[in-house]
């Protein structure tokens, strides 16, 4: 569940706003707890600081928090992610070809899992159809209350 947060007063010299932890977990669904882990093992940039010393967090890194969370949605290992994060920092053409193999890799296994989901809902709808085929005919059968 996303919750709509106003963003704490623009980053002095930069112009744009920057968000407090707090704010960024409510707008990520990550927990503060996720986001320092998250930090600890590099697989986000340590924000900025502001003159209190808190985490000042830009509005790109929510865009990167919700790449990370879809990814983390598809069942992609922490690993990967960190290699991905790792390349992205580089951001050259050398890893170009890396970061996008992580996620063809990735993209695969997703649609193996889909299709396999898409047969279990196959099974499910075709069970439904059947109890639904009994209701009817017990109905037909079944004496009238209202008589």
């Amino acid at each position: 569940m996303t919750t709509t947060v106003r963003p704490s007063a623009p980053t002095p010299g930069t112009g744009q706003s920057s968000f407090t932890i707090a704010e960024v977990a409510a707008r990520s669904g990550m927990s503060a707890d996720t986001l320092r882990y998250y930090e600890r093992i590099g697989l986000i940039d340590p924000p900025a600081r502001n003159s209190a010393g808190r985490r000042a967090y830009r509005p790109e890194d929510l865009d990167w928090l919700d790449f990370l969370n879809r990814m983390r949605d598809t069942g992609i290992p922490l690993r990967a992610l960190r290699e991905y994060a790792a390349l992205r920092r580089v951001r050259t053409e050398a890893t170009t070809a890396r970061r996008k193999q992580i996620l063809v890799e990735y993209r695969r296994d997703v649609e193996r899992r889909m299709a396999r989901l898409q047969t279990s809902l196959d099974a499910l709808d075709y069970k439904i159809s059947n109890y639904e085929l009994v209701e009817r005919k017990l109905a037909a059968v079944s004496p009238a209350e209202d008589r």
